[in-house]
This record gives structure tokens, sequence and C-alpha cells, in this order.
């Protein structure tokens, strides 16, 4: 991104993870954004600090631009031969939107260009059409957790983190979510009972005890949620490619399994509950993080700007009530606006004073509160 503090590579170091370790408590989390071709360098530099790698968010988005370099430009400059504008290039994002150097980061590709040129040379002509890079189109979200102590159980009651707000962070929907180990249904038969907290927390199967009938069953909150995430072009895009789907629907009483036998054992069915079946595209399985122009707001150079929904989201995913979040890296303080606006403690640290400022006055614009430039960012607070 033509940034010095792009290439320095801090991410890659242990140390720096070993850092943000010291500080946690047993059980918390880390989310920590890469890009496609380094984040290995940053999930190996984490688990050398001490972490348990625990999965991939995959974030899906529409907006990528590809930072690619035109191979039939490269050749024509290697060899001095004019191009010849043939007209303007309709992709072309002026540096003056963002105060960003697109003409740096595309490589002369034609994403980046002002105008379209044609192949001056036989050898460019032969390459032209030809790049080096794909469009960017997700971003992974490494989830990692401070080693517990104990059990989980035991580390949650002691610390207070540990684990993952499932219920608070389902993705909303209107199916009917009664089937599979959702239904009471589903129970082998009246020797057998679904343990667990009524509404699908646990289906569990245990001997003894009355099998739980359809009266029993209590709706979730939403879907389950997943490690793949959508921004609203990429759940646009997938919908349009999937186009509507059902989801299941049976009647009251009906049974599919071959044979009139639960496929896992010798246990005969009872009656299955009735699903109402939903349709919608694909999207509708995952959640969407709705980017907006406005957030990014005027003056803001930074080159990574989050959506503030996206992390809102992530951060009530992982962060108990009352909770601190800190984050290391601060940007240009999307982060800091959806703590604060989730109702958590923020602790943000930034190196760069243009980027300390920004990210300050973007948080205490969320607050409406008055700010002032600082010209020292450790001095401020």
């Amino acid at each position: 991104m033509c940034k010095s503090w792009d290439s320095r590579g801090v991410s890659f170091q242990p140390e720096t993870w070993a850092e943000v370790y010291r500080t946690l408590k047993p059980g918390a989390h880390l989310l920590a954004f890469g890009g496609t071709r380094t984040y290995h360098r940053i999930a190996c530099a984490i688990e050398d600090a001490g972490f348990e790698i625990r999965d991939c968010i995959m974030w899906l988005y529409g907006t990528g631009f590809p930072k690619s370099l035109d191979i039939g430009k490269a050749i024509d400059k290697s060899v001095g031969a004019k191009r010849k504008v043939v007209g303007p290039n309709p992709y072309h994002r002026p540096s003056a939107i963002s105060g960003i150097n697109y003409e740096c980061i595309y490589s002369g590709g034609n994403t980046g260009a002002i105008n379209i040129t044609a192949p001056a040379s036989p050898e460019a002509k032969k390459w032209d059409g030809w790049g080096t890079a794909l469009k960017p189109a997700w971003e992974p979200i490494i989830v990692a957790r401070k080693p517990l102590v104990g059990t989980v159980a035991q580390n949650v009651l002691e610390y207070g983190v540990g684990g993952i707000n499932i219920d608070g962070c389902r993705i909303p929907t209107t199916d009917a979510l009664c089937g599979g180990a959702y239904s009471g249904g589903l129970c082998p038969n009246s020797a057998m009972r679904c343990t667990g907290e009524v509404g699908g927390k646990s289906s569990i199967l245990e001997a003894g005890g009355p099998r739980l009938e359809k009266r029993d069953f209590v709706q979730p909150p939403g879907r389950w949620p997943a490690n793949v995430i959508l921004d609203e072009e990429a759940g646009q895009a997938l919908d349009e490619q999937s186009g509507i789907l059902k989801s299941g629907s049976r009647v009251a009483g009906e049974y599919k399994r071959l044979g009139g036998k639960d496929r896992y054992s010798a246990w005969e069915a009872g009656p299955m509950p009735e699903v109402k079946g939903n349709s919608g595209g694909a999207s509708r399985f995952f959640y969407c993080a709705k980017t907006s122009p406005a957030e990014r707001g005027e003056g803001n150079r930074h080159p990574t700007v989050k959506p503030i929904a996206l992390m809102r989201y992530l951060v009530k995913l992982v962060t108990p009530p009352g909770g601190l979040v800190l984050d290391p890296f601060m940007g240009s303080g999307s982060t800091g606006i959806a703590v604060l606006a989730e109702g958590f403690l923020f602790q943000g640290i930034e190196q760069e004073l243009e980027y300390f400022n920004l990210a300050r006055q973007r948080i205490y614009n969320s607050l409406r509160k008055p700010v002032t430039q600082c010209e020292k960012a450790a001095s401020c607070y």
C-alpha cells in the first residue's frame, strides 16, 4: 500500500503477540485480520506466542480492487515503447476520494490507470490482458484463544472469559428451525430423552425419561453463527448465483429415513414434527456486514477502514458483558466505535500520529464529545 508501516512485518513477529498474550486473561479471545497471501505468517506468530488457533473466519466482500501488474504495459515500459491512449478508464478511482495513491497500489494495472492504452510493441501485444493478481474478495480473520486454566466451566467462572456468545450473535431468520438437533420429535423412542435446555441447546440422547414432544420445542433466536461473513454486495452476488432456495419442509409424522430406522442406531424413530419451509437466497445462512460510505468520513485517508457493523458483530462474539477490548493496531478507530456502541470498554494503541488523531476524532464523534488534536500520541488518552 506504499506505506512504510505496512512493510515492517510487525504482525509476523511472535514478540508482538507475546505482549498481547501477557495482557489477556486465560481464555480471552484474539481476532486478527490478515491478507490472503500472508495471514499464515500472522497465524504462526500468534501460535508461537502461546495462543491456540481456534478457527478462521472468512469475511467475503464485493468491493475489492485487483492490485495487479499489467504485463503488457510493463513490457512496453521496459523496451521504451510509447502506448497510444484509446479512451478513458471507466474503472479509474481518483486519489482525491480518500487521499490514497491508487496508481501506486495498482502498479500500473488498468484499475488504477486514468486512461486505457493500446499495446505498442509486438511483445506487449502477445501479453496484452495478462496480469499478476486476482481480485481480492475475502479477508481472513484469525480466531485464537489464550489457553484455559482447567476446564471451560472452571475458566469462565474464574476469569469471566473463554466462551463465544452464540445466542447473542445468531443470524436472524423467519425459517422454522425445528429440525435436526433442535427437534424433540427426533429422539428415537420413549426410552430415550433429549437432554439440555429446551430450544436446541443440546441434542444429546440419554436413556430413561420421556421423549420431548412437539409442544416442548422452542424456536431458537436465529441460526448458529458461522465462520463465513458476507458484506451486502457479496451476499447479493451469492443470491444471484444460488437463486431462490427453499428450506426443508414436511408434514407431521412423516418419516423418510431408510428402512424406518434411525440410520445411526437400531432404535425406531418417533413421529417427526411439522416443519414449514421458507425461501430466500443462500446469504440468509450468514451474517451480512453492511457497509456505508459515510462511515469513512471526510479526510479519512486510512487504506483499510473496516465496517463498523462488522466490528460490532465480532466484538460481541467474543466479549463478555462489561468486558475490555484491546486493539493494538487501532488504525482509524472503527473497533473503538464498535466496542463503545456495544457497551464494552475500549483501549486502543496506534503508532502513527495522523491515524491516532483520526481515530480519537471518529470515536469521540460517535460519542458526540469534543476532542482536541494531539502533538504526540503518547500524551493523549
